[in-house]
């Protein structure tokens, strides 16, 4: 197989041995530099991937992947959400539909607390988010119309000292005439149901009531909020629901769950972008000892360069030479640590609490954490980046050192030999 002159001595340079002791070391030391850096990369981006996930999972649990709402405060009346609902129900593309109605309110108990109240259809709601899977105690189906039950938040329940089978009174903005002047509607609802989500804004600031029973809470007559969606695929949320919206015909609002936690997911990209950033100066300090164990080693073989300019070798072909030897060193490099990033992108779960029990000490106290371990989530774009960005530094290194290897002057470097 044919192989370019300077491949083949660069390669050769790789594999002999060196009369300095100390170039191999700089060498060993950029190799497992450069691979330090990727693994490292590799598994914080993975972890913070997972962390992501994770949240973007328990988020979902309680919203829906998107929603049709009215553009008045009024809402949909039947005719409209019962239209949207059949139109999701025809679509493909739609998992699940049901109505909800959305409004704030004071909830009393022991204590007062504000908190938003979400009436919902049980049946349906089922089919739009994991409501289900996050109550802790009761049945969502004790929500029924007209005994007005309702369902709060863990850390809502703690804060209005309710249990179980308590009663809490729910005073809506909505005010009515009575003999002694304007009151606030009030009406008292029993706890049939405490979930626990994960996330601090809907375990401290939900509570959930029947779609019924919040339109009478509210006088809002046959009318809701609007229609909740999930879809086969969440990416698509926002065009699904666009056009349905569209052959619906009128005015309805959309948005979808990256709409309604925009500011959450954009510092979570911002904060994984940051995290990229400065682990790559791990791999680009790696790169300088590579720049620093090229230019001993152009040193170092002074007098070889001159015997191979003497015997016709171009100042170009030189300065592939090393460049070859540098790639290689960081091609290794890159590879090694390819391999430990993904072993331990794999495995740090595993790790963690092999650790934990090893220390006898808990990391992610569940006590204080919502998210009590240490998720992974490799991906393939976030891993060839790394790998390329490892790649380019290590060759960019090399340019430098090759260049003062073909700035050798063969009868300066072989007068004293």
């Amino acid at each position: 197989m044919f192989r370019p002159l300077p491949v083949c001595i660069g390669l050769r340079y790789t594999r002999a041995k060196r009369r300095n002791g100390f170039i191999s070391f700089i060498s060993a030391a950029s190799v497992l530099g450069i691979a330090l850096g990727v693994t490292a990369l590799i598994t914080v981006v993975s972890v913070m991937n997972g962390f992501e996930k994770e949240l973007r999972s328990r988020i979902l649990g309680m919203i829906s992947h998107a929603t049709i709402s009215g553009v008045s405060a009024g809402g949909l009346a039947e005719s409209e959400w019962q239209a949207a609902i059949d139109a999701a129900s025809a679509d493909a593309r739609v998992v699940g539909a049901a109505p909800y109605v959305e409004r704030e309110a004071m909830l009393q108990g022991q204590q007062v607390a504000g908190a938003i109240i979400r009436g919902i259809d049980p049946a349906l709601e089922l089919t739009v988010s994991e409501i289900g899977q996050d109550l802790k105690q009761g049945r969502l189906d004790a929500l029924r119309e007209g005994e007005f039950n309702i369902v709060l938040g863990q850390e809502l329940a703690w804060v209005l000292g309710a249990r179980l089978g308590d009663r809490i009174t729910v005073l809506a903005p909505e005010v009515r005439s009575t003999p002694v002047g304007a009151m606030p509607t009030l009406r008292s609802f029993t706890v049939v149901g405490i979930f626990e989500a994960g996330m601090q804004e809907y375990d401290r600031g939900l509570a959930m009531i029947h779609v019924a029973d919040a339109r009478r809470l509210y006088r809002m007559s046959d009318r809701v909020t609007g229609v909740r969606l999930k879809l086969t695929d969440l990416f698509q949320a926002w065009h699904v629901a666009r056009e349905l919206a569209d052959d619906l015909g009128g005015l309805y609002r959309v948005r979808d769950w990256s709409q309604e936690n925009a500011n959450f997911f954009e510092a979570v990209r911002m904060e994984k972008l940051v995290m990229f950033i400065i682990l790559s100066l791990i791999v680009a300090v790696a790169a300088f000892n590579l720049v620093s164990s090229l230019v001993m080693l152009v040193t170092d073989k002074q007098a070889d360069i001159a015997i191979l300019r003497t015997l016709g070798l171009s100042p170009a072909q030189v300065m592939g030479v090393f460049m070859v030897q540098g790639s290689i060193i960081g091609v290794f490099g890159t590879l090694l640590g390819l391999a430990g990033g993904l072993a331990l992108s794999f495995n740090v779960e595993r790790l963690v609490t092999w650790l934990e029990r090893a220390l006898d000490r808990q990391f992610l106290s569940p006590d204080i954490y919502y998210i009590s371990k240490l998720p992974s989530d490799p991906q393939a774009g976030d891993i060839i980046v790394t790998t390329i960005i490892a790649l380019v530094l290590a060759a960019l290194a090399t340019l430098y050192p090759a260049w003062r290897a073909s700035r050798v002057d063969p009868a300066a470097a072989l007068r004293y030999e």
